[in-house]
């Protein structure tokens, strides 16, 4: 994969993501599992959980970052009355679609966080995602002080929802 080519600085272990294609959406909903979809940036990481369906996406929390266990305490905190089957992570690959120094942070992120939380890890392009949410929010006339509030939550819900959206209609065919 082309993503692997650029990652230069992650020390690989045996941690590695799910392809999201290969996901049975179906063993999800038997187990009334949900989806977390999580934007992961430098200093917050937006937290989103989908419905028992599996179908909608809804915010959970933003949490503000230390690079420490603290963030994956905080983050287990915030989904621990979530049944989560499956994590989608935001994957900032750059404009050429290859895999940049933030795909390295998810990556070291991931690899962290897949002995915190149960279930399998995912990614999911994530490029506009921030941008498209604050474009829409900027259209809802929402102040600058509101839109910061809640941006990486609702970046991770646009990002959650694209995905859930591939697995669903994946499912049908």
């Amino acid at each position: 994969m082309l993503h692997q080519v650029c990652l230069k600085n992650v020390k690989m272990t045996n941690f590695s993501f799910k392809n999201l294609a290969e996901i049975k959406i179906e063993e999800l909903r038997i187990s009334e599992s949900t989806v977390l979809g999580l934007d992961i940036g430098d200093k917050t990481i937006g937290i989103a959980t989908s419905d028992r369906e599996i179908k909608i996406a809804s915010g959970v929390t933003t949490i503000f970052r230390n690079r420490t266990e603290r963030d994956f305490k905080l983050l287990k905190k915030s989904i621990e009355n979530y049944r989560i089957g499956l994590v989608i992570l935001g994957w900032p690959l750059q404009m050429n679609g290859l895999a940049g120094s933030q795909c390295e942070k998810v990556l070291e992120f991931a690899q962290n966080l897949s002995s915190f939380i149960p279930g399998d890890l995912a990614k999911w392009d994530e490029r506009f995602s921030t941008k498209v949410v604050d474009n829409l929010m900027i259209q809802a006339d929402l102040s600058r002080r509101k839109r910061k509030k809640i941006v990486d939550q609702s970046a991770a819900v646009y990002l959650l929802q694209g995905a859930l959206d591939f697995l669903n209609h994946s499912f049908v065919k």
